[in-house]
């Protein structure tokens, strides 16, 4: 246990987190996403987990991780089939946890096959023990400013 690190953020996790650079990809997975098999062209080259709702995992997540503030998909959502513009529940929480960082902005929709196709590009892949369907989400990692 660390002091001030949520306990769910594993070792693996936070090593993973840390090596990521400005503008690389991570993803949040539920457990029906191909994560095993995307995760193996992911930068990191295998599977990361957190065995705990999306919700739990975004929050933890964001704890440590900040979003890239120059891009306009600094956070994304797998859309649901046939209605684009509906967000689901699992989504509109992890909205829920991007919001209480200080972000207004939404996550942008990502069909789903193309969505897969970026998951490949990503430096890797989280899959967590959510159960709702669309429980997928991109954060992209931002910068952490000098001291003043």
């Amino acid at each position: 246990m660390l002091k001030g690190i949520d306990p769910i953020l594993n070792a693996e996790v936070l090593g993973a987190l840390r090596a990521m650079g400005h503008g690389d990809m991570l993803i949040l997975a539920d457990t029906n996403f191909p994560s095993d098999a995307i995760a193996q062209d992911t930068v990191l080259g295998h599977l990361l987990r957190i065995d705990r709702p999306m919700g739990e995992v975004a929050r933890a997540v964001l704890s440590v991780l900040p979003l890239d503030t120059f891009v306009e998909d600094f956070a994304g959502r797998m859309q649901v089939v046939d209605a684009p513009d509906d967000v689901p529940g699992v989504q509109a929480e992890v909205q829920q946890e991007i919001a209480a960082t200080g972000e207004t902005r939404a996550m942008v929709g990502i069909e789903r096959f193309a969505f897969y196709d970026l998951a490949r590009r990503a430096y890797a892949v989280i899959q967590t023990g959510e159960r709702r369907f669309y429980g997928c989400i991109m954060l992209r990692k931002g910068v952490i400013g000098p001291d003043e």
